[in-house]
């Protein structure tokens, strides 16, 4: 039976890589708003020899997950992994300053979305499946409020999942990459030496191989 691999924030970065290191043994099913960008994934897919359905849609539309979700069901009847890349990158500012559309935009993609899809996914995932989300360590640092307090929401949802599926599964994992040179770190960090910093490939790579030894 084909393993899938469902990544929702596959145009770019870690997201991309991910889907481009699995693709070997899975089925790629890469979600992100960019139509271009997921195309080009699905060529450099194909250049492998993988396979990829693309789904370009954006998380915040609770219908739309819906469908996607009962789409995978249809298609496949479970999911072996879900890697949840995607996150809204509000601009910095005071926290006295915070725009009210950027903590909209924020809350709607980085904790609403990520609560909807808990929800979708986890029948898909079973008992067996795994699921993995990604820390950052800019949460409650100076100028980050719209963007640390959101993430820190979305990991605190995963932690929750994490403590209540040990017994019952899926596995979720918790991970924290090393910085790399991604469109979300040019917003934070606009100056930086971005030759110095970890490619998402190899950042990929340590992820899977982690997922490859974890115990259930």
């Amino acid at each position: 039976m084909t393993k899938t691999a469902l990544i929702t924030g596959a145009s770019r970065g870690l997201g991309a890589a991910l889907a481009e290191a699995l693709c070997d043994t899975h089925h790629i099913i890469a979600v992100a708003k960019t139509t271009g960008a997921l195309e080009e994934l699905d060529d450099r897919i194909q250049s492998r020899g993988g396979s990829a359905t693309l789904a370009p849609m954006d998380i915040t539309n609770a219908d739309a997950m819906a469908t996607l979700c009962r789409g995978i069901y249809d298609r496949w009847g479970s999911l072996d992994l879900w890697l949840h890349t995607a996150v809204h990158a509000a601009p910095l500012a005071p926290t006295d300053h915070i725009d009210a559309k950027d903590m909209a935009k924020s809350v709607a993609c980085n904790v609403t979305a990520t609560s909807t899809l808990i929800t979708y996914v986890a029948p898909l995932l079973g008992q067996s499946g795994q699921a993995v989300f990604f820390d950052d360590p800019v949460v409650a640092t100076k100028f980050f409020g719209s963007y640390g307090a959101t993430k820190a929401a979305q990991i605190a949802l995963a932690k929750s999942w994490q403590s209540e599926a040990v017994a019952i599964g899926p596995r979720v994992h918790i991970m924290t990459p090393a910085p790399m040179p991604t469109a979300t770190r040019a917003r934070f960090h606009p100056g930086e030496d971005r030759e110095s910093l970890n490619t998402p490939q190899s950042q990929a790579a340590e992820i899977l191989a982690q997922l490859t030894v974890s115990q259930p």
